[in-house]
């Protein structure tokens, strides 16, 4: 019988790397980081101090106390979306307003062991009210749940939409009213839906509970279709929304919920005792027998490893060995397209699939004295990457992808070589895995590279940046040189006849190139959902931890081979 046989990969970090350039790339990470984690901040506060002694006035908790409240002791919270609608300010007919995290938080969440995911209108913020990208970012979250089966909890308090925006939530195909469809496919695929309504549930926000399979109120929440304004202005009845569609209504008589309880606290408990009534997760059956363990090497090194300089390359394997249990590695295919690494590891335990780019110089495997630029995808590489994601879906795998891509081979050898049908080759196998994929962004997200390497638009369950992800076609001094060919000769030089002409080309070209390179931002990706998370490289490790462990946690929905019967063990015996 095949047995899977890991191979302990990486070294101590004196050796892994110069100490210098260690030292160096911690310094830069450390402030990018700082950053970051000062942004976060900003908009997990949410409207201000002001808005949270409100809520705490209405005796109630502000969302961010609810999720802490409803998470397991000693567990992380793992949020999503951080960064949609970062920067935008919109107008509300009196002055601009900002919508930190687009008024609402989605986040892994684990409850009574069970990592769920939690959909939580931010109450600071127009009391919960849906931005421009709510609808949207609440859909997300909702996918990701129902590609994996896990649990989702709806923390409802939500006031509708932020009418001045309007158009830009309620009318389109992923506006608001997709949020309901979500809610309907959820049910129809058998995924727990728990909701606590806290609040105001006004329209959109009234309708969010209804299909969850448990609803609890507290004393102080209502849902309605319009709120007591609407109906005073529309039929002239002075009524209060609570007594519209309070607890008192539809838990006792429209049966549209199914408890009332007396607070925040209460309905909280009684979330976590229904995800406790939930089967357990099965990680440890699939596990066979091994137990999870960390990686051998400090996953904090990353940081230390990776060049902030997209330029400079450095060992990928140095990577693998701090991201996989006991640094321990199956690498396939050794020998060919060595300008891509794949193989299996454990990930807390669990088994994982992983192809990377192989950032440093490789062999030719034609030319044999010359060599080949890493991060570049090649037609052995393409190859490569094709028949392994197709034998991880075969058995069961999750399948992680981590980029450092600056795009396809161009040129006559690689149109010669076959490489548009190479890459449709992989293009279709990924558009068609059904296993579950989580994409990671290093640093180079570049041109077609980026949707070869199973990029947001082939649908990852989960799609990660850090602080030094460049996600564009190509890098700015490129894209200049594009856009100004036919001003310039075969080298890349200015063609003019006059001063003038030579430095207009000159200030168009650079400004080309600033605005790529200031669209490369990973937050603009991120604002528009483009991105599911920036993450800091030190926090890899924990998010691909619970990812994987979402990834097993629910049973039955998809095949999951013992590894003694993997179609990996037959690549082997060939290869």
């Amino acid at each position: 019988m095949a047995k899977v046989l890991l191979e302990r990969i990486g070294s101590p970090i004196e050796s892994a790397v110069d100490l210098n350039d260690y030292r160096k790339n911690l310094q830069e990470m450390e402030k990018l980081n700082s950053s970051y984690i000062s942004k976060r901040e900003k908009i997990k506060a949410g409207w201000g101090e002001r808005y949270v002694e409100r809520v705490h006035k209405k005796g109630k908790m502000t969302t961010w106390e609810r999720i802490e409240f409803l998470k397991d002791p000693e567990s992380k919270i793992f949020p999503i979306g951080t960064f949609v609608n970062y920067g935008i300010d919109f107008f509300d007919g009196k002055s601009n307003r900002t919508s930190p995290a687009a008024g609402v938080i989605t986040a892994f969440v684990k409850i009574n062991g069970r990592y769920s995911v939690v959909i939580a209108n931010d109450n600071t913020v127009a009391s919960g009210s849906w931005w421009p990208l709510t609808p949207e970012k609440i859909e997300r979250a909702q996918e990701i749940a129902l590609k994996l089966r896990i649990p989702v909890v709806y923390l409802i308090d939500c006031s509708g939409l932020f009418l001045p925006e309007q158009s830009k939530t309620f009318p389109g195909k992923t506006g608001a009213g997709y949020i309901f469809k979500m809610n309907a496919l959820l049910s129809a695929n058998q995924v727990p839906q728990i909701a606590g309504v806290f609040g105001d549930c006004i329209a959109g926000g009234g309708y969010m509970p209804i299909i969850s399979d448990v609803v609890y109120m507290t004393e102080q929440a209502y849902m309605v279709i319009a709120g007591a304004a609407l109906v005073k202005g529309g039929k002239s009845q002075k009524i209060t929304s609570l007594i519209i569609g309070g607890p008192d209504v539809h838990v006792h008589l429209s049966n549209c919920a199914d408890h009332r309880v007396p607070d925040d606290e209460t309905a909280l408990l009684k979330i976590k005792d229904e995800i406790g009534k939930l089967p357990t997760p099965a990680n440890d059956y699939y596990r066979y027998g091994q137990d999870a363990a960390p990686p051998f090497f400090d996953p904090a090194e990353i940081e230390g490893i990776l060049p902030t300089d997209y330029r400079v390359t450095y060992d990928m394997k140095q990577v693998f060995a701090r991201i996989l249990d006991n640094s321990l590695f199956w690498e396939l295919f050794p020998n060919k397209g060595k300008e891509i690494i794949c193989g299996v590891g454990r990930i807390n335990g669990n088994y994982v699939g992983l192809i990377a780019n192989n950032q440093n110089l490789t062999d030719h495997p034609v030319h044999k004295n010359m060599k080949r630029p890493g991060g570049i995808l090649y037609r052995e590489g393409i190859a490569k990457m094709t028949s392994f994601a197709r034998a991880c879906n075969d058995d069961g795998l999750p399948l992680i992808w981590l980029q450092d891509v600056a795009g396809f081979d161009i040129g006559p050898e690689a149109e010669k070589m076959g490489l548009l049908g190479y890459g449709s080759d992989l293009l279709y196998t990924i558009s068609n895995n059904t296993n579950p994929v989580i994409t990671v962004l290093l640093r180079k997200a570049s041109g077609a590279g980026y949707y070869a390497m199973n990029g947001r638009p082939y649908e990852p369950i989960i799609q990660l940046s850090t602080p030094l992800t460049r996600l564009a076609v190509m890098e700015g001094r490129t894209l200049a040189i594009g856009a100004y060919r036919t001003k310039l000769d075969e080298n890349f030089n200015i063609i003019s006849t006059t001063q003038e002409e030579y430095d207009a080309v000159k200030k168009g070209m650079e400004d080309v190139e600033q605005r790529i390179t200031k669209d490369m931002d990973p937050i603009l990706s991120a604002r528009q959902l483009d991105t599911d998370e920036i993450i800091l490289l030190h926090e890899l490790r924990p998010y691909l931890e619970a990812m994987v462990e979402m990834c097993y946690q629910s049973i039955g929905y998809r095949r999951v081979k013992n590894p003694r019967i993997w179609a990996m063990h037959d690549i082997k015996a060939l290869f």
